[in-house]
């Protein structure tokens, strides 16, 4: 015998869903950068999200910097994040590199004021090529720089001064009186998951 229809008309997966507006964090003006799409509020928590700083900013110089942002909170429709890195596009770094020229990568743990571990990549390009131990030195001043301030930083006042360029301008002026140096960028930036507490009772 065949089983009688279901009585009553069926919603469609997608048309349950509800849409939410993602944002930026304040620091960053809260600005609008897209939709989500998910079936209650809690199962849009813990997703990322990407935008260009360009998009965010009006400032469309900046299009070579991608930004991801982790949201955090959801209030009505509308989604709020907080930063989780950040990466320059391949076609802006090549655009760095020089013939004859040295590119000096670091990279850089930082646990910032308030407690978050963060991993900066930090270049350098030099007007000629530098030998090993110019290549050391340089290393070690990015190093000692980013140690030097560290303390200072919470991960907003770090995020502003990635954007702003302040910590690569800082960064430059240790740097250039070792050799000659033509840029410091902070290529990559990445904030390390922490890791659940275990419970020990």
């Amino acid at each position: 015998m065949a089983k009688k229809k279901q009585v009553g008309r069926r919603v469609e997966g997608w048309k349950a869903k509800s849409w939410f507006k993602v944002h930026v964090p304040d620091n960053l003006g809260k600005a609008y950068i897209g939709d989500t799409i998910a079936n209650d509020a809690e199962s849009v928590v813990g997703r990322i999200m990407t935008a260009t700083l360009g998009e965010i900013t009006n400032d469309y110089a900046k299009q070579y910097m991608k930004m991801s942002f982790k949201i955090a909170t959801v209030t009505g429709d509308s989604a709020y994040t907080e930063f989780v890195g950040h990466e320059v596009t391949r076609d802006y770094l090549r655009s760095l590199v020089k013939r004859r020229s040295s590119r000096i990568d670091t990279i850089v743990p930082v646990v910032t004021k308030d407690g978050k571990k963060v991993r900066l990549t930090v270049c350098t390009y030099t007007f000629a090529r530098a030998n090993i131990s110019q290549e050391h030195a340089i290393r070690n001043a990015i190093m000692q720089g980013v140690a030097a301030q560290a303390g200072a930083w919470d991960l907003t006042t770090l995020l502003n001064g990635i954007v702003s360029g302040e910590i690569s301008r800082d960064l430059f002026k240790a740097v250039k009186t070792i050799y000659p140096t033509r840029r410091v960028e902070i290529t990559k930036s990445k904030v390390e998951p922490v890791a659940a507490k275990v419970d020990t009772s």
